[in-house]
């Protein structure tokens, strides 16, 4: 089973979209009628759906990860970075896809 990813609004709306053209199942917040929604509302969003959520909101996701993991409530991972160019979180984002698995991504946050 791939990694599947629902990717925050502080993202770059056309990642999503490059990274299903790659064949990864990628969807952007902003195409599902989500934005807006809290930090919180959007992790339980995904976890629900099965997907890693991938952040530029560094800090705030730091510490729902550290909540949900110390309440046992278990996440599919997150994907955290620094805002940074499309190019430069597309090339960080796929080098973690190919190389570490649903199960590793498991409950973890993983810095891009």
């Amino acid at each position: 089973m791939k990694i599947r990813l629902l990717l925050d609004e502080d993202v770059h709306l056309s990642l999503g979209q490059a990274l299903s053209k790659r064949g990864y199942d990628a969807v952007h917040v902003q195409e599902i009628q989500r934005k807006g929604y809290s930090d919180r509302e959007q992790l339980e969003f995904a976890i629900t759906q099965s997907r890693c959520l991938v952040t530029f909101n560094v800090k705030d996701f730091v510490l729902l990860h550290n909540e949900f993991i110390i309440s046992g409530q278990g996440h599919w991972g997150i994907f955290v970075s620094a805002q940074i160019p499309i190019g430069e979180a597309l090339r960080r984002i796929l080098i973690v896809l190919n190389t570490t698995s649903v199960e590793q991504i498991r409950n973890q946050i993983k810095f891009l």
